[in-house]
């Protein structure tokens, strides 16, 4: 529950470089990604959650580039009904197993999602950053603002609360332009032409 040391904005350099080391080539994406992740961790960061109201389905979902807005201060905030019917219009439920080892958002053009509780009645996003990282997972506490978790400390966030357990963390992938992930875990799909 507190702020990855590696990707620190108080250590003198922002999320950016963090993201991406000097022998990494970004696409537009990705850049993209690490950009609004760093303007979130100065407007949200954990030591002054100036934007409280803002839930952590936005803030995930504004990180992996979902709302085309020009910024987080023009964000249209998401209730958890709304984010159940994004997620499941947008996202297939994947295996945890399926999570690229090697995966950073600036280097992938895929996106995924960490999603604690029923997907119908989400309580919690967390978008997945770099799969090498200690602390994977980039998203907004209920309490502490913005900033780097692991699988563990997310589940010991939310554990125990409203009957949660760690079974009800589900892990989904987003579809573009309507492709099925191989990976999708048991799911029919109907594709109207």
């Amino acid at each position: 529950m507190k702020n990855n040391p590696i990707h620190d904005i108080d250590v003198g350099f922002s999320v950016i470089p963090a993201l991406a080391p000097n022998n990494t080539a970004m696409d537009q994406e990705g850049l993209q990604a690490s950009e609004r992740i760093d303007e979130i961790m100065m407007m949200c960061d954990r030591e002054h959650p100036v934007y409280e109201q803002i839930s952590s389905f936005s803030i995930a979902l504004y990180a992996l580039g979902f709302f085309d807005c020009p910024d987080l201060m023009s964000l249209t905030d998401l209730d958890a009904r709304e984010a159940a019917a994004i997620l499941q219009e947008n996202f297939v439920e994947i295996r945890q197993a399926a999570l690229p080892a090697h995966y950073r958002i600036t280097e992938s053009r895929d996106r995924y999602l960490l999603v604690v509780g029923d997907p119908l009645f989400p309580v919690h996003f967390a978008a997945l950053v770099d799969g090498q990282s200690p602390r994977p997972f980039f998203s907004k506490l209920p309490f502490f603002g913005s900033g780097f978790d692991s699988l563990e400390e997310l589940i010991g966030e939310f554990a125990g609360r409203d009957g949660l357990t760690p079974e009800d963390v589900r892990f989904f992938k987003r579809t573009w332009y309507g492709r099925i992930p191989p990976e999708a875990v048991g799911k029919i799909y109907i594709v109207k032409p």
